[in-house]
């Protein structure tokens, strides 16, 4: 078997619904994103992958979706107020926590055809969630 793994970085904001810690405020991120791509045997050119294209496709979608966006649960109240103010948000059917945005990248790079074995995404530079489909 063998591996790569792509690394993303990107900028966020986000706050989690129905939790007491101080997450329970707007606040921002700075992303990494580990992205591990898996093959039984390599391609023509000696690769599980092209890193290259992981960049130009995997990348891509997260700087247009979510890098300097704020990521907010549908249902949270503050969202018309952002709205109004013309703020860049996205939302999404729950808290945009580390655990979900994991398997939404997983659930994308998948969809897209990529080889895609495991999603690391660190919220912190001492804080990850992983999601393996």
């Amino acid at each position: 078997m063998y591996k790569v793994t792509k690394e993303i970085h990107f900028s966020y904001g986000h706050r989690l619904l129905n939790y007491d810690g101080k997450c329970r405020l707007l606040h921002g991120h700075n992303a990494k994103v580990e992205i591990e791509l898996t093959a039984n045997a390599l391609d023509q050119r000696g690769m599980v992958m092209d890193f290259v294209e992981v960049k130009q496709r995997l990348q891509k979608w997260i700087d247009a979706t979510w890098d300097h966006k704020m990521l907010l649960n549908k249902a949270d109240p503050v969202l018309s107020h952002l709205q109004a103010d013309k703020e860049s948000i996205i939302t999404i059917d729950r808290n945009p926590t580390a655990e979900v945005l994991a398997q939404m990248i997983f659930d994308y790079a998948k969809a897209q055809g990529f080889p895609v074995s495991e999603v690391r995404f660190w919220e912190t530079p001492t804080s990850f969630a992983t999601y393996r489909g």
